[in-house]
């Protein structure tokens, strides 16, 4: 059921609401938290959408945020808010209103939110694009316990994680950090299995991709090793190795969908390890609302310490390289040996030859002149 508002106010839109869970049959409210998702109109179904698929597993209000780009002067200098209330089957398992902004309205967001807002519920707002670099200071972000960003969307990702570490709050966090938790998992699990130690670690994934660099700062922080980053095509990460005492460990992951898990004495495992979609790193995110005390050590772990990625093919698979390459080298060095002694014994062999058909022109020289 929609119902579409024009020219309204927060409390009319409220009033939509309960009007709407009437019609359907539903009176009470049983969702769990308030989601507001601040983005413009491009963005709005998109970012809408996996709101909607998330909701199955964390029942809410959603509020999603539209600021409205306004042409003349006098439309700039007059407030209006225009209202869509979406429930039942048009808003997933919750309740939904798209809220668009216009003029004077755009700067006071917040309250137009306020009195929307679920009573005694935890409040998250998420910017699919275009965040503010310091979220607990926006007027919006402020009203949350959590707040959700998404690097990956913006221009230059590793000057947006130094500005992230600079203006961390508790109850930051970002989808980009998300894509990565897999990633985390099997590789703790596989240093688990091994009591070794980690001397020296590379990943390798796509440039401006800050998935990337907060695998190998968290890697870093964890292991205090040093940690090198190398490029590839992607898509997104495609493979950490490791190298330790007890041998080397290798997480590759060439296709986006299916990784080979390599460890010392071990076969090669294949493991599940798919690029998730947004609703499914929403969902993740909305599962826990406390801090995320990792996420913010690995920020503030600091990408400059990383150094530079490289492309140049990298140290563990040159060594391997060089060991895989030691048993020819071998047997080319013993080859060319081999070559150099029969070249030399037949350059002796042949120098005998030389030296009696010079004896032989010589004496029939001597035997002419005695005839003559």
């Amino acid at each position: 059921m929609k119902i579409d508002l024009t020219e309204t106010t927060a409390s009319k839109v409220n009033k939509a609401l309960v009007q709407g869970r009437r019609t359907i049959g539903t009176p009470a409210i049983g969702m769990v938290l308030t989601l507001v998702i601040v983005t413009d109109e491009e963005n709005a179904y998109d970012a809408l959408k996996a709101a909607n698929e998330a909701s199955r597993e964390h029942p809410s209000r959603t509020l999603v945020v539209i600021k409205r780009v306004s042409r003349s002067p006098r439309d700039r200098a007059k407030a209006r808010l225009d209202a869509e209330v979406r429930v039942g089957a048009d808003a997933g398992t919750g309740e939904t209103v798209v809220l668009r902004l216009y003029g004077e309205a755009i700067n006071h967001a917040q309250s137009v939110v306020l009195p929307l807002l679920l009573p005694d519920a935890p409040v998250v707002v998420w910017w699919p694009v275009n965040a503010p670099v310091d979220a607990a200071r926006d007027p919006l972000g402020a009203l949350a316990q959590r707040r959700v960003t998404d690097m990956y969307t913006a221009e230059n990702p590793l000057r947006e994680l130094a500005e992230r570490a600079e203006a961390y709050s508790p109850g930051d966090t970002d989808l980009s950090w998300t894509r990565v938790t897999p990633w985390r998992s099997m590789l703790a699990a596989a240093l688990d299995q091994l009591p070794c130690k980690v001397s020296e670690v590379e990943v390798e994934g796509e440039e401006f991709n800050p998935s990337v660099e907060l695998l190998a700062m968290w890697l870093a922080d964890r292991l205090n090793v040093p940690v090198r980053r190398l490029l590839s095509a992607g898509p997104g990460l495609t493979a950490v190795r490791m190298e330790t005492d007890c041998g080397p460990v290798a997480l590759d992951r060439a296709d986006g969908s299916l990784a080979t898990l390599a460890m010392q004495g071990q076969p090669d495992r294949n493991v599940a390890l798919k690029r998730r979609d947004t609703a499914e790193l929403l969902a993740e995110e909305l599962r826990r609302l406390d801090p995320d005390d990792t996420y913010a050590s690995t920020l503030k772990y600091g990408v400059d310490r990383l150094g530079e990625p490289e492309r140049a093919q990298t140290a563990l698979a040159a060594r391997a390289a060089e060991s895989a390459d030691e048993p020819v080298t071998e047997a080319a060095d013993a080859a060319e040996a081999t070559d150099s002694a029969e070249a030399k014994s037949g350059t002796k062999a042949k120098a005998p030859a030389k030296k009696s058909a010079a004896k032989k022109t010589a004496s029939k020289a001597d035997s002419k002149a005695d005839s003559e």
